[in-house]
């Protein structure tokens, strides 16, 4: 199938059931934030390189995590039981951003996450739709993560961790929080073995679509800064 060419001038998707067998939909556009949100609310998603032109993907099947189906460690749970870090939300997104793109991951050279791709999510970050989960030790930013957050779903996109379980602890705390606001499904995008030990499934994309559109439309996490929501 080909690979559809965003139009400059408007907003628009084609249907993700035309990506190619990869996930690939289409290329070029923009990450301004109107068509960052419609393209999440379409189940598309931008990932490229730094020498790449934007590209927007719909994998099939999907990976996703129902939050009932969350499974924590034995190791982890105690972890969390002697309180070793601090969890806050949206305190420091930018930071968060930053410990993303340039804390290394085993098996992998180089990030994604372009100064582009940064400064998109800043701005969305800005207008409600972008948050981050963060672990402190001691006052200093240790792991975290961050995603866009729409009706009932969380669309998960990055974490880091620069102390053991940091990031996990954060996940954990954040999905509990968010599950008492209504949370009803966690995309996260694409399979990994990290993910999948947290109980994360991979879905057809006709179902991950069909929940998307009942999710979306329904109350659930609040739009605007989530700062508060550590005290909650």
């Amino acid at each position: 199938m080909p690979v559809f060419r965003l139009p400059e001038d408007r907003v628009a998707f084609p249907d993700p059931a035309l990506a190619e067998p990869g996930g690939l939909l289409a290329v070029g556009g923009d990450l301004s934030v109107p068509r960052l949100v419609a393209a999440y609310a379409r189940g598309i998603f931008p990932w490229f390189g730094p020498d790449e032109p934007i590209l927007w993907w719909s994998p099939d099947p999907r990976f996703v995590l129902l939050p009932q189906d969350l499974h924590v460690g034995r190791s982890l749970r105690k972890t969390l039981r002697r309180g070793r870090y601090e969890v806050r939300f949206d305190h420091d997104f930018r930071g968060v951003l930053e410990g993303c793109a340039r804390v290394p991951r085993p098996g992998q050279d180089g990030t994604w996450i372009t100064d582009s791709m940064r400064e998109a999510y800043t701005r969305l970050f800005e207008a409600g739709y972008a948050h981050s989960v963060e672990a402190y030790e001691d006052g200093r930013l240790v792991g975290g993560l961050y995603g866009v957050a729409m009706g009932r779903v969380f669309f998960g996109e990055s974490m880091f961790a620069r102390a053991p379980d940091a990031s996990k602890v954060a996940f954990v705390v954040g999905l509990a929080w968010m599950r008492r606001q209504g949370l009803a499904l966690v995309d996260c995008q694409l399979p990994t073995a990290h993910l999948a030990r947290f109980g994360a499934k991979p879905v057809p994309r006709t179902v991950f679509l069909a929940d998307l559109g009942r999710f979306l439309v329904q109350p659930g996490l609040p739009v605007g800064p989530w700062v508060d929501a550590d005290r909650a």
